[in-house]
């Protein structure tokens, strides 16, 4: 059974606490159910991209995961219009110092950021030269709210708080005991991943330079926030899909977000 495991217990983690602000806007108020397209059972992106190459992001070392998703989907995305784009480490830690003060010659300040904080400086600086257009929330627990923002968008950033449990599985899955004791939420600590695909057993996510599988009820556990992103990097975002109103998000986030 052993041989089935993957000790990441040394890796670094990285995300604060979700900020939820009452102020975020929500997907579901962009939908128009009836006019979109349906969604696969199951799909999965950047498959030109191998398993493990992706790239620690410097997250291996310092608690960079929300900038190093960030840089993830930005390479998913690029993927995706057949013109790969990695972002450099340096790319990454840049934009992690910025959001955060860290400082990469003495190491302070190495304390993780909010999901939200980077999203909003994503979208107004960029990241390795990359913004967003736009992001919203997405509601908990709502599998086909995911399954659509992966699909329609190219991926999901998601935030998960990590049970001890978590450290050493192949699969992210709730333990036996369930979601107490070394299982329970945040035991281990914030993570944040991007969501590159999902199927009937759970979702696909990228993490520590690799691809993750994560258990729906893992997902509906240990989420504690999630936010689909809309950008010109991923063809669909380039224009709208029917059923999604774009202007009127980015039109909202504007009056929101200085």
């Amino acid at each position: 059974m052993e041989a089935h495991k993957t000790d990441h217990s040394n890796m670094k983690l990285g995300k604060s606490p979700a900020v939820h602000d009452p102020r975020t806007l929500l997907m579901a108020n962009y939908l128009t159910p009836d006019a979109l397209p349906p969604t696969p059972a199951k799909y999965v992106y950047a498959k030109n991209i191998p398993a493990n190459g992706w790239g620690m992001m410097v997250n291996d070392k310092i608690g960079d995961c929300t900038c190093a998703a960030a840089g993830h989907l930005i390479m998913e995305w690029t993927d995706d219009n057949g013109a790969l784009f990695t972002p450099s480490d340096q790319d990454i830690v840049n934009a992690y110092s910025a959001i955060t003060g860290y400082n990469p010659v003495t190491g302070k300040n190495d304390n993780g950021a909010v999901e939200t904080n980077v999203l909003n400086y994503w979208r107004k600086n960029g990241i390795a030269g990359h913004k967003i257009m736009a992001y919203a929330s997405l509601e908990p627990k709502n599998e086909s709210h995911i399954k659509l923002g992966t699909f329609l968008f190219g991926g999901c950033y998601i935030g998960v708080s990590l049970p001890l449990t978590a450290q050493t599985q192949k699969v992210w899955s709730v333990p036996p005991g369930g979601a107490a004791g070394r299982g329970a939420p945040g035991s281990w600590g914030g993570h944040a991943v991007c969501v590159v695909g999902y199927d009937s057993h759970g979702l696909t996510v990228i993490t520590w330079g690799a691809t993750k599988k994560m258990t729906w009820s893992f997902w509906n556990a240990y989420c504690d926030e999630a936010y689909v992103l809309i950008s010109t990097d991923f063809a669909a975002g380039k224009t709208a899909p029917s059923g999604f109103d774009l202007a009127a998000l980015q039109a909202d986030l504007k009056l929101i977000v200085a």
